[in-house]
């Protein structure tokens, strides 16, 4: 991992992990997590290559140093990500807390090259817009089957960790 100090340099950083990626045929994502001045961890999008759809750059970034730092979250830290956070990554980054997140170009930026293509749901704007809309009226179907046990398992941990945030 090249030693990077200032935000200039962790920006970069992210640009050439994307940049690598695509020359390996991967997709252009590139993500790095500084704490106290330096990379606690970096990651690339890996989804063509390992088929997992939520191998993204961010999700890979987030995992490794919170690994590192053992514990979910990444209070003290910048994540540096080479465009908007996806919605799933976004609530990745919520979740994990981080001080600040830097992104180095728009959704709006990148729409151009990453529309189209045979999945129905990869263009930038379609997964802000589905999400805005009720669960019930979004492209992917969706049914609620309401039952009981299910909200019972909530019950038994909000019992056991005392009402601890998740």
């Amino acid at each position: 991992m090249p030693e990077a100090t200032s935000s200039a340099d962790f920006a970069q950083r992210a640009v050439d992990i994307a940049r690598a990626s695509v020359a390996a045929g991967g997709l252009p994502f590139g993500t790095v997590v500084v704490k106290d001045g330096a990379v606690l961890a970096e990651g690339s999008n890996c989804v063509r290559t390992t088929h997992d759809p939520t191998d993204h750059a961010e999700i890979r970034a987030i995992r490794a140093a919170c690994r590192t730092l053992g514990t979910e979250y990444l209070t003290g830290c910048t994540v540096y990500a080479i465009a908007h956070p996806c919605p799933m990554c976004l609530a990745a980054l919520y979740h994990c807390a981080p001080d600040e997140v830097v992104f180095l170009a728009t959704r709006e930026d990148c729409a151009p090259y990453l529309a189209g293509g045979s999945d129905k749901y990869f263009e930038p704007g379609t997964f802000y817009a589905e999400f805005a809309k009720p669960w019930d009226e979004r492209r992917l179907p969706m049914r609620y089957l309401p039952r009981a046990g299910a909200v019972e398992v909530y019950r038994m941990f909000g019992e056991r960790d005392g009402g601890e945030t998740v």
